[in-house]
């Protein structure tokens, strides 16, 4: 592989990444320039850390160097590294906050009041436009209708807030954390192996095509029982070590472990096999050797499943889970 083979690869692994984490920002209201901002942070950090034993004075140098990034952003961005990125608030955000907290855009009992679409100020079209006049009041209230904070009365073409905190649920907010650390740790180890002298991390995955509605669903129970097995086994394994760290103070610590199991489904585009190159209906081995991929036939597949079955084990624990030394499941 050349050096462009290799450089046009890494593009598209990064379109892949980017795409689903685009959409969660977009669904989430987040505007480009928080994104911008952290993708810039976290570059710089990477770059910083890339050069550790560097000399001081070269730091900006090195890091724009590296990253493209020129030196007044990143001297703004080394210069104050304890201090946590403030982040923009979007505009649908802006105005939000501001139908719930202008008097007048209240009722009288201080609730965000039920607003014409247009006209006159108390409207939604003046309150948009109180905000901004880069955006038109039709894409504000089509992007707050979107994020469900707002609902539009065709009939008397009335404009009212759905719910009153903009701020995510406590739920979504252990959603996310879970998806930083789970999906975080993942790509950490992928990219690690990519860019390590010698791969060591596993990280593996089996995928197939052409899969019927019906089949998707039997993988998926089938892939849900293996990891409460897995889960069962693991945790009392995992609590064994704790316990043999804890019964030698000699042993150095300080190492943390993540291992997980995720399955994804999705309609292949077109309805079919999504890459051409590979048969309908088959199964492959996404290994850390990419060019040792294959279809696996018929009768391989049941085997290929087999070898990966996980011992039987009971129900898995609940009550020692309780514990902050107990290794926890996300």
């Amino acid at each position: 592989m050349t050096d462009a083979d290799e450089h046009r690869a890494l593009l598209e692994a990064t379109q892949a990444l980017m795409a689903p984490l685009a959409r969660l920002l977009v669904a989430r209201g987040v505007p480009y320039a928080s994104a911008e901002e952290s993708l810039k942070a976290a570059m710089v950090d990477a770059a910083r850390a890339a050069h550790p034993e560097g000399l001081p004075h070269r730091l900006v140098s090195r890091i724009a160097t590296s990253t493209g990034i020129n030196r007044r952003e990143v001297t703004r961005l080394t210069r104050a590294p304890e201090s946590p990125v403030v982040p923009r608030r979007s505009i649908a955000a802006e105005l939000f906050a501001r139908w719930g907290t202008s008097p007048l855009y209240r009722d009288a009992q201080g609730h965000p009041r039920v607003l014409p679409r247009q006209g006159e100020a108390p409207s939604f079209e003046s309150l948009a436009r109180s905000v901004t006049q880069d955006v038109h009041p039709r894409s504000l209230l089509d992007e707050l209708l979107r994020l469900g904070f707002a609902s539009h009365d065709a009939a008397s073409d009335t404009v009212s807030v759905v719910l009153e905190d903009f701020v995510p649920s406590s739920d979504r907010t252990r959603m996310l954390e879970f998806l930083g650390n789970n999906v975080g740790d993942h790509l950490a180890a992928a990219v690690e192996n990519v860019i390590g002298q010698a791969p060591r991390h596993l990280e593996r995955a089996v995928f197939a095509h052409d899969l019927s509605a019906d089949s998707i669903a039997a993988a998926e129970q089938w892939v849900s029982q293996y990891w409460q097995q897995m889960l069962a086994t693991l945790v009392p394994f995992l609590e064994r070590l704790l316990a043999q760290d804890d019964a030698d103070p000699g042993r150095a610590r300080g190492h943390r472990f993540r291992a997980g199991l995720y399955a994804f489904a999705q309609r292949d585009p077109g309805g079919g096999t999504a890459d051409a190159s590979i048969p309908a209906g088959a199964v492959e081995d996404a290994s850390r050797d990419r060019k040792s991929q294959a279809a696996l036939p018929d009768a391989a597949r049941s085997n290929a499943v087999n070898q990966n079955a996980a011992p039987d084990a009971a129900a898995p624990p609940t009550a020692a889970h309780k514990t902050a030394r107990t290794p926890r499941t996300r």
